[in-house]
């Protein structure tokens, strides 16, 4: 048996959900399929097909789309859709049938981005990568990420942060970032192109992931008080996506209910980045203040 988990997410389709999970489906191709014949090469597809209502089926990297004909609503089907796709990914199902695989690499692109830190610099794919936001400060941290694991033997890099589609490098001194830029940029196309894995296994340490997906929270969220939760809520709507713009993420640490406090740990391009605490006075402080009033009078950070 697997440990899959599947999420119900809604599209600006109304026909169309998205049926997520916590695991790779497939690595580097998408999948559509409209009736039951196409989907030959997918026995969980034309499983779906038997569902009368089900009209086009899509299989993506984590998600199963499905769009549904008029027939039935959603919100009277959504559910057991969910359970039937969960229940057969942990009976060891298979989503799409291997092919010999050929001999072109899987086309790529990586550019390069800079960020408020200069001395971290954030690559990104136009392929998904992870789907959870990992952070590895040193080459033992990466013992099941292969492509961080290679990244460590250049001397100059000194953390990796990973998540959803971009990679984080922060490098010592020693190097000018023109000087090893192309050479980083090349080296992990290329080790994406060449469908290498990035991780070996779905899941790290829990200390070392934070929530990609909004949908998540941390762990013990459920144990929080209303003020953390709340806190929590509105890192999550409206700083991460700031700060994952920048290479980096932010994670609810603690909150003091006596001295008004909140600490955050800063990972990726925001750990050590000069500009944090500006980032963190002017803008996570005063959001907070105003959004909580009297219940949030300073903001503290820590370093992932």
């Amino acid at each position: 048996m697997k440990d899959f988990n599947i999420n119900i997410v809604r599209t600006t389709t109304p026909s169309i959900v998205k049926f997520e999970a916590d695991k790779f489906l497939t690595r580097h191709e998408n999948f559509e399929f409209k009736n039951i014949d196409e989907a030959s090469r997918s026995p969980l597809a034309q499983q779906l097909f038997y569902l009368p209502f089900v009209k086009t089926v899509y299989i993506a990297q984590n998600f199963i789309a499905i769009e549904k004909y008029d027939i039935v609503e959603w919100e009277d089907v959504e559910k057991e859709v969910a359970e039937q796709i969960k229940t057969y990914l942990n009976k060891g199902g298979e989503v799409v049938k291997e092919v010999k695989a050929s001999t072109g690499k899987v086309p790529v692109t990586v550019y390069a981005e800079s960020t408020p830190n200069p001395a971290v610099m954030k690559f990104v794919a136009n392929k998904k990568l992870v789907l959870q936001a990992v952070e590895f400060k040193n080459i033992d941290d990466a013992k099941n990420a292969p492509l961080v694991q290679k990244l460590f033997h250049f001397p100059f890099v000194k953390e990796v942060f990973i998540d959803e589609n971009y990679v984080s490098i922060q490098k010592y001194d020693m190097a000018g970032w023109e000087e090893i830029t192309m050479e980083l940029r090349e080296f992990i196309r290329n080790y994406i192109e060449e469908g290498n894995e990035i991780l070996n296994a779905e899941t790290v340490e829990a200390s070392k992931v934070s929530a990609a997906n909004q949908e998540d929270k941390p762990a013990g969220y459920e144990n929080l008080d209303d003020t953390s939760q709340q806190i929590v809520a509105i890192l999550d709507e409206y700083i991460k996506p700031a700060v994952a713009s920048d290479g980096g993420n932010i994670l609810f640490d603690s909150y003091n209910e006596e001295s008004k406090t909140v600490k955050v740990i800063l990972q990726g391009a925001c750990s050590g980045c000069p500009s944090s605490t500006m980032t963190l006075k002017s803008g996570i402080e005063t959001m907070l203040r105003d959004m909580l009033r009297d219940k949030v009078e300073y903001v503290e950070a820590v370093n992932g």
